[in-house]
């Protein structure tokens, strides 16, 4: 939940919460003083069956929602997220989800992959997961998004993850999926743009190699940021050893910010995020 910053929140919300026979199990919360806003998560055990899971959030939101302008999200644990996987031909992001999601670390459902390439088609099969072709041009790129939007809705997707995708997505998904599709890149952006940055930044001799994690937005690779991290190189690394180890930290990255995403950590407010570990 997040609202404007003011006295009695925190106590007003576990009041109604052990009212409501609920119990607290983890309780976190962040004050941004620049802009007066106050952010919570919390995790309740109790009798939530159907029912009561409807109660509790219809008589939270009437009770304390007007009071304090919450803006409030509820989840069952249970539930797992329905997760879209979009790829070209670089696998090396897909095979991590796909075995962190089969494992039960990554806590999320995978009901098909959707490509622009037949490349991948084979670790689909080996995964027994739907693998929808869909090919990507200029001239087609209308009806290509509208036959993803038709899947997407078929299989009632919740969020997607574009796992090395490497097509620009326009406002028709994005719009349908605010906050909801999450990319991953190096980080050498906007100093080294283009189809091969890890040779402009062997030329250029950089010591460190940066990944990181967003949301997808209209603004290309400006979306709000999830996770980042960075590997140190050297002069003595070749342009293979730059790409080779900028994948290993693109998996590590993006399904850092998948498991944060899925276990529904991550709180967005204008262009930035509140992540709670």
């Amino acid at each position: 939940m997040h609202c404007p910053d003011k006295k009695g929140i925190i106590a007003t919300v576990t009041n109604f919460i052990h009212q409501q026979n609920g119990n607290i199990v983890y309780i976190d919360q962040y004050v941004d003083r620049r802009q007066s806003a106050f952010f919570m998560r919390v995790i309740i055990e109790g009798e939530f069956d159907d029912f009561n899971y409807i109660h509790f959030k219809e008589s939270f939101i009437k009770s304390l929602g007007h009071t304090f302008q919450l803006n409030c999200s509820f989840y069952l644990e249970e539930k797992l997220p329905k997760m879209a996987v979009f790829v070209s031909k670089y696998d090396h992001c897909l095979y991590d989800i796909l075995s962190q999601q089969r494992s039960g670390k990554l806590h999320c459902t995978i009901p098909f992959i959707c490509s622009n390439h037949e490349d991948l088609k084979f670790i689909a099969e080996q995964f027994n997961i739907p693998f929808f072709y869909i090919p990507v041009t200029k001239e087609n790129k209308v009806y290509a998004e509208q036959k993803q939007l038709e899947i997407l809705n078929k299989y009632e997707i919740e969020c997607i993850v574009l796992a090395r995708y490497m097509q620009i997505i326009t406002s028709k998904i994005i719009d349908a999926y605010p906050n909801k599709i999450i990319n991953i890149h190096h980080s050498f952006l906007p100093a080294f743009p283009g189809a091969k940055p890890y040779h402009s930044a062997f030329d250029r001799g950089v010591k460190i190699i940066g990944t990181t994690s967003h949301y997808v937005t209209e603004e290309l690779d400006a979306g709000p940021i999830i996770e980042q991290d960075i590997i140190r190189v050297s002069h003595e690394h070749e342009v293979n050893d730059f790409i080779a180890k900028g994948q290993d930290l693109e998996r590590v990255v993006l399904l850092r910010a998948l498991k944060l995403h899925c276990e529904r950590k991550i709180m967005v407010y204008g262009n930035k995020t509140v992540v709670f570990n």
